[in-house]
């Protein structure tokens, strides 16, 4: 194990940079911290560039082999310093960026959420989650969407991006793909055509388009579905948030 106790480090200042967009692509890396995204990483088999903590007791905790995986002993100033989070809880991991997918798979099947322009870390983490608990296959962020690697996005899927096939990509092109594998395409808007979700039949194979709550999904992607959905609504509200009405129409499908 190595020990750092400086901010000037140039392993630190490494660390620093991942917390940007352009410093994730030049590294081909990216930082997850927090005790359960780190620990649901191992879990579940993910390959560790290296693993920093604030006491070294917490490697025993995760069951970390020093002799197999880079280890740092850091400052709790260190930990700030490459902390996205106020108050750090001492453990972060380094891992590649090339863990998810970029091209689109030759077998398509099973049930796909699409994002198309959403924006907000919270919203993503929900609906990643979501997607997740509903056993779905996979998340697919689209032109617009943030970064999957944004550390506000990393924390708010809280360890469900290892659980499931996270990628980003051209939704035109993933829809084009889906409807040659005979994947049904619902999109999600309130228009003459579209219909309210329970009307539609569940099913074990699908993809789900949802857009950001200022403008939906493009008419471009619209145009590409076989059915468009809305979600009824009783009192005055005049729009749910994207997280829950993606929600409530991804488990109207699987259950």
């Amino acid at each position: 194990m190595q020990n750092i106790t400086s901010n000037q480090n140039n392993r630190v200042k490494e660390w620093r940079k991942m917390q940007t967009k352009k410093g994730r692509v030049k590294a081909g890396k990216y930082v997850i911290e927090g005790w359960h995204i780190v620990d649901e990483a191992i879990r579940h088999d993910k390959p560790l560039d290296a693993v920093m903590v604030t006491d070294a007791n917490y490697l025993d905790e995760l069951n970390i082999d020093s002799t197999t995986t880079e280890t740092y002993l850091i400052t709790p100033e260190v930990a700030k310093h490459i902390s996205a989070t106020e108050t750090p809880q001492g453990v972060f991991a380094v891992l590649k960026t090339d863990d998810y997918h970029e091209s689109i798979p030759e077998k398509l099947g099973g049930s796909w959420l699409l994002l198309d322009n959403i924006q907000d870390p919270g919203n993503i983490g929900t609906m990643v989650r979501t997607a997740d608990a509903a056993g779905m296959n996979g998340v697919i962020f689209g032109k617009g969407s943030a970064d999957i690697y944004n550390p506000k996005v990393v924390r708010s899927m809280q360890g469900s991006q290892f659980h499931l096939r996270l990628y980003s990509g051209d939704l035109a092109e993933w829809l084009t793909a889906f409807s040659k594998h005979n994947v049904p395409i619902y999109g999600t808007e309130l228009n003459p055509q579209a219909i309210p979700y329970s009307s539609a039949a569940p099913t074990k194979q699908f993809a789900l388009i949802v857009g950001n709550e200022g403008n939906g999904v493009s008419s471009e992607l619209l145009a590409k579905t076989d059915q468009n959905l809305y979600i009824p609504m009783k009192g005055e509200a005049e729009s749910l948030n994207v997280a829950v009405a993606t929600g409530i129409v991804i488990f109207h499908f699987v259950n």
